[in-house]
């Protein structure tokens, strides 16, 4: 009992600050993948057009560093970075957890969809291409949402006060 008093609020916050790194990143991995499918086509045409369908695959990565700054911020708010977490209580952890699911969330479901706009914006590179940017505008309507979940998290995390430092 007294392992899970000491450990337990801060391996439950660690545990959501994972999620969110974790979860984003697989998202971007993910995302990543599918505009580079569809970017070594056009490659495999128009090599001259290697720069503009980088910039395009990258853009759906932006939520797996989304994710990995939610982790930092969560693991430095913990104390973990100055090994203060130990003691941290359950109720604690577990606002830390639930602070960290909205990038979690935001980022593992935004960056395939931002992924899927992305391989449209290299068909229209391939079909049009004085009008890619348009593309990457549409890209930026799934980053909005992503950047909320940021947001949320981020203003979550802020408003935790850790009773065992008071």
């Amino acid at each position: 009992m007294e392992f899970l008093v000491n450990y337990g609020g801060m391996a439950i916050g660690m545990l959501g600050a994972g999620l969110a790194a974790a979860i984003c990143c697989a998202g971007s991995a993910r995302g990543c993948g599918i505009a580079g499918e569809a970017g070594t086509g056009l490659l495999s045409d128009d090599p001259n057009s290697f720069s503009k369908v980088m910039i395009i695959q990258v853009i759906p990565g932006t939520q797996g560093l989304y994710g990995f700054v939610i982790w930092f911020l969560a693991i430095m708010y913990m104390g973990v970075l100055s090994g203060d977490a130990v003691g941290l209580d359950i109720a604690t952890g577990l606002k830390y957890a639930a602070a960290c699911l909205p990038m979690a969330i935001a980022g593992g479901i935004s960056a395939p969809a931002q992924g899927r706009v992305a391989a449209g914006t290299v068909n229209l590179l391939a079909k049009r291409p004085n009008d890619w940017f348009r593309g990457i505008m549409l890209c930026v309507v799934v980053e909005f949402y992503a950047i909320l979940g940021l947001l949320a998290s981020f203003m979550m995390l802020m408003n935790i006060t850790n009773t065992y430092m008071a």
